[in-house]
């Protein structure tokens, strides 16, 4: 711990030397920084270098102690002073009682005055140093679960799992991270990631997972820094790139940048650039086209991510996953999403099947850019839900691997014989292991609940995402967990809570709005029902 800093302050160098002299100074915790002779002498010290005590001398030539004492509070408010002086002079212990001197000590002083005086200072300093670093930690945890928060809302935003038809529920936790104004704003997205091609095996992309997302959190930093905001937003967007990962993807970084076409492209070749110098591997960055509004945000995600893949396997594209200067369609409905869902939870095949390939016959007389995008989307539901179900697919059947096999399907019949065998994997999986479907699904709205439990979450909500009805879905939640949905529910954010409780110092407050309860209030009586006594005393008896 760094030690506290003195300056001795006296007309005679016989009593500063003395002064050195009569304490331990390294046993206190500090050392002698420097000697004045009078007051404007050790004016120049304090404006030159730091000082937390100052021990000084009242009747000194050029400026004396009245002057000094002054000064010390108008310019120096934090320094701890001590005035050792050979008078009792009612103007100087004034004066010292005006500039809030901690102690007052006469000619001669002895030894075990001024250690005492020391020590009363330092508990002082300590308690400060200790509130500080208390108050700097706090600060550091609430940054870090505002960012996590903050990053999770936007993951939700990207996968589309946010009713865009209920703009509270959407705009309600923007605003509270500050991302409101960004629902009206155009934005790029931008994929990250290392080439799959190591030059050595012993340097592969999963060993730099970490190291990849530091760099580009750094480089976001760095870039917003010296942009900050467009002119054409001003305030209305306090921030311009906001960076976020998804665990769905650990080996990728995605960023999200209000800016022209150029603006992307610029700050994808210095992600390129300084991640590769870093790193000595090669890296592939995929841009998406301009979208805008949260509901596009999804379309926007995926654009970039399938852009970076294409990249990565050597497939040329332009902006936002283009083949041969066609632009793809937008994304497939929510509601064909929950269809092909349910018919996949169910082990229903074969109107998967058609359902499937009604989806694929309609991009491809569209557009062959869309048709690859729809084959990439309709991939990722089916991987999303092989890793659900714990199934590991094949390398050949693991198109990130692979993208350029996006491009071979040709014909619609193709396109879903390629997605077919995956879902049929899924399915024989699920009958060889004995899955109960309704169980899957109780253990993925768990899941979900987990995952989610910062965040207004009610019934009729995670039954719609399961293709349920909210009475039915209610009855046989209770039945497989033992639990109703709000018990359930509400135990995930006590465990968090309590977790928050015993690991931090967040105030109640904090613990409230990180756990999804609505005030601290509420937080606390539901709190002293489930555990008897209220946070704080439970904190306390820990």
């Amino acid at each position: 711990m760094a030690m506290y800093r003195v300056l001795i302050v006296d007309d005679e160098a016989e009593i500063r030397l003395g002064l050195r002299l009569k304490v331990n100074w390294e046993a206190l915790g500090m050392r002698v920084v420097g000697e004045a002779g009078h007051g404007g002498e050790a004016v120049e010290r304090l404006e030159s270098e730091p000082v937390d005590i100052v021990i000084t001398d009242m009747n000194m030539p050029v400026m004396d102690g009245l002057y000094f004492l002054d000064y010390c509070r108008a310019e120096h408010p934090s320094l701890r002073l001590i005035v050792i002086t050979g008078y009792e002079d009612f103007q100087y212990a004034h004066a010292a009682i005006r500039n809030r001197v901690r102690d007052y000590l006469l000619k001669p002083v002895t030894r075990d005055e001024l250690t005492a005086a020391l020590q009363r200072i330092r508990q002082e300093l300590d308690g400060e140093r200790h509130s500080r670093a208390e108050a700097s930690a706090l600060h550091w945890q609430l940054e870090q679960y505002t960012r996590e928060m903050k990053e999770h809302l936007i993951v939700r935003l990207v996968r589309g799992e946010l009713d865009q038809a209920q703009p509270d529920a959407v705009l309600e936790p923007a605003r509270r991270f500050g991302l409101e104004a960004w629902s009206a704003a155009e934005v790029r997205f931008l994929t990250v990631g290392l080439s799959t091609a190591a030059e050595a095996p012993e340097r592969t992309p999963e060993q730099f997972r970490l190291a990849l997302e530091l760099l580009c959190r750094e480089i976001a930093e760095r870039w917003q820094a010296e942009r900050g905001p467009d002119s054409d937003h001003t305030a209305r967007i306090a921030m311009r790139l906001e960076v976020y990962r998804d665990a769905d993807a650990p080996g990728l970084m995605h960023l999200i940048l209000v800016g022209s076409a150029e603006q992307a492209e610029r700050l994808g070749a210095v992600l390129r650039d300084e991640i590769g110098r870093y790193l000595r591997l090669e890296v592939h960055v995929g841009v998406s086209e301009a979208v805008q509004g949260f509901g596009a945000w999804r379309d926007g995600h995926l654009s970039s991510l399938i852009a970076w893949r294409m990249a990565a396997g050597d497939v040329a594209i332009g902006e936002g996953g283009d083949i041969g200067g066609q632009t793809a369609t937008a994304l497939i409905p929510e509601e064909t999403i929950k269809v092909l869902r349910r018919y996949l939870s169910r082990g229903e095949l074969e109107p998967l099947r058609f359902a499937m390939t009604e989806t694929l016959e309609e991009a491809h007389a569209a557009s062959r850019a869309g048709f690859v995008k729809l084959i990439f989307q309709l991939y990722l539901l089916l991987e999303s839900a092989a890793a659900e179900a714990g199934v590991t697919l094949e390398s050949r059947q693991q198109l990130w691997l692979r993208p350029e096999r996006a491009l071979s399907l040709d014909s619609t019949a193709q396109a879903a014989a390629f997605l077919m065998e995956i879902a049929t994997r899924i399915s024989e999986h699920a009958e060889q292991t004995g899955s109960d479907a309704e169980q899957s699904v109780i253990e993925a709205a768990r899941q979900f609940i987990e995952d989610n439990y910062r965040y207004d979450l009610n019934l009729t909500m995670i039954a719609e995402r399961f293709n349920y009805h909210p009475s039915y879905f209610s009855e046989f939640f209770k039945a497989k967990v033992g639990r109703t949905f709000i018990q359930y529910l509400t135990d995930v954010r006590m465990a968090e809570a309590v977790r928050l409780l015993k690991e931090t110092t967040l105030s109640l407050w904090d613990i409230a709005e990180f756990t999804g309860f609505s005030n601290a209030s509420y937080f606390s009586a539901k709190f002293k029902k489930v555990h008897g006594v209220s946070p704080s005393e439970y904190r306390s008896g820990l």
